[in-house]
């Protein structure tokens, strides 16, 4: 009997993994054959066992169970609205031969995907109804997609766009920027005190003025999500400060458009000011076109001729050809040229004079004008500019052509990528009669360098050092004998006059 109680005990041991006993494990496999009955228990034996040893396993943990966090069902019940038919009122009043509000996004994506770059099929087709779902927000003249921006947290689609004539947004007040002459003038009680402290004369300078809808780099209106399906966002107007700032800082999006910027210098906004400004250079240095596909307007002024540009007629734009698109590297003329306005060191795309002359300071006084510095005006490349003339990116050109396949070559397009803003990339298939302008990335330049911020400037002086506040040197002892001699003799003539 002690051998048979010795080996139950052996096959009641509990296993460490599974936590079941052998003993119990035999009997419910031989239980389940008695029920089961089949042909061959002897094979039918490891298949069973395996079967009961799966059925009697449950996984222990001491994590407590929560409900599942993923906001992919409810984001699907959003983006489900969008492949749904509301109705077809709206479906003949476009003209056949007028060109349409949303480019074919779906069919410029595939040659962006063919080079490599690109959003997948699926994320595009979302995307491309997404932009049929902001073009029943307004009234818009044209819609495209700028492109996509990566966060921490979220991603930004972002969509260009242009009101029709009419429908264009009012523009924000202005806003004067004076804040500090109230307290300039108010002098309080302390008037004609010897103890007054004195005051500071420095005053800030005016902020430059911003540039209204159609022009500059306010020349579109930009519409932000961070999933298709979901409402679409309208971002600011950019500032003239706000891109001066940007040009200095380097952060990473996090997808909430209401987070603060944190950096040095102190940027004035929040990240949906922060990505609005970022866009606005991207778009300045990125945006091109096929040559040619754009001529001055022969009606303008000579003052409007830098800035108002007009699509040449279908029938009398020939296209160019591959080789003269993909020929960046040519001392000729190549195929590419910027229709979007430089952005110059001010911020702006048109320069104004950060100092004017206020409407009451005397003409008369010549010498004051001549004594003031003059500022020179800014100047920057002007529009349809060849790409040839941008600055070299560490001694590499500024853009790289490729083509979109190499199996056929006769229907490709030819890509132009970027190396100043890795992932903006211009696409031109059809001779170049058709063209797009695409960026997907994390919103920064190239820097061949780790970033650091600058350096604090240094500290201001406290007040003006005057000759009559400086401290003298002590005299030397000498000086001393001298003045006690000078003392001595004058003490000595006095008191003979008095006995005189």
């Amino acid at each position: 009997m002690s051998d048979v109680e010795s080996a139950k005990a052996y096959l009641l041991q509990a296993s460490s993994k599974s936590g079941i006993n052998l003993y119990d494990h035999l009997a419910s496999t031989l239980a389940t054959l008695l029920d089961e009955r089949p042909n061959d228990a002897v094979e039918s034996f490891e298949e069973v066992s395996r079967q009961v040893k799966a059925d009697s396993y449950a996984e222990t943990t001491t994590m407590k169970s929560l409900a599942d966090p993923s906001t992919q069902v409810d984001l699907a019940e959003v983006q489900v609205k969008m492949f749904k038919k509301e109705g077809e009122e709206d479906a003949g009043d476009e003209d056949e031969e007028a060109e349409p509000v949303i480019d074919n996004m779906v069919e410029q994506m595939s040659y962006f995907n063919d080079g490599g770059c690109g959003l997948g099929r699926e994320e595009t087709f979302r995307m491309s109804l997404a932009l049929q779902q902001l073009k029943a927000t307004g009234s818009f003249q044209k819609i495209r997609f700028w492109g996509k921006v990566f966060g921490l947290y979220k991603n930004y689609y972002i969509a260009e766009c242009a009101y029709t004539e009419g429908e264009e947004p009012q523009a924000p007040d202005a806003e004067d920027g004076d804040g500090g002459d109230g307290d300039a003038d108010a002098d309080g009680d302390g008037e004609g005190d010897e103890n007054e402290l004195p005051k500071s004369e420095w005053k800030a300078p005016k902020p430059l003025p911003v540039e209204e809808y159609g022009a500059g780099a306010n020349k579109f209106i930009y519409f932000v999500c961070t999933e298709p399906g979901l409402p679409w966002v309208k971002l600011p107007h950019v500032s003239p400060a706000q891109v001066t700032v940007a040009r200095k800082i380097k952060k990473l999006f996090t997808g909430d458009l209401s987070a603060p910027v944190e950096a040095y210098p102190p940027f004035d906004g929040t990240e949906e000011n922060y990505l609005r400004a970022q866009i606005a250079q991207i778009s300045a240095d990125t945006v091109i076109s096929p040559q040619g596909y754009y001529t001055f307007d022969d009606e303008a002024d000579d003052e409007e001729e830098q800035t108002e540009f007009v699509r040449a007629p279908p029938d009398e734009y020939e296209g160019m050809s591959r080789e003269k698109l993909m020929d960046a590297d040519s001392e000729g003329p190549d195929g590419w040229c910027h229709h979007t306005q430089f952005i110059l060191e001010q911020g702006r795309c048109k320069w104004v004079n950060p100092n004017p002359k206020a409407e009451d300071e005397e003409e008369d006084d010549e010498d004051e004008e001549d004594e003031a510095e003059e500022v020179i005006p800014e100047t920057g490349p002007s529009l349809l500019s060849s790409i040839m003339s941008d600055p070299q990116v560490d001694g590499f050109p500024a853009w790289t052509p490729k083509t979109t396949s190499q199996m056929n070559l006769r229907y490709a397009g030819v890509i132009m990528s970027s190396n100043r803003w890795p992932g903006a990339h211009a696409l031109a298939y059809d001779k170049g009669k058709f063209f797009q302008n695409m960026y997907i990335g994390h919103g920064h330049k190239y820097a061949s360098q780790p970033y650091s911020p600058p350096l604090p400037p240094p500290a201001q002086e406290e007040y003006k050092v005057d000759e009559t506040c400086m401290e003298t040197s002590d005299p030397t002892a000498e000086q001393v004998e001298q003045w006690n001699a000078d003392q001595a003799k004058g003490e000595g003539s006095g008191d003979e006059e008095e006995e005189d």
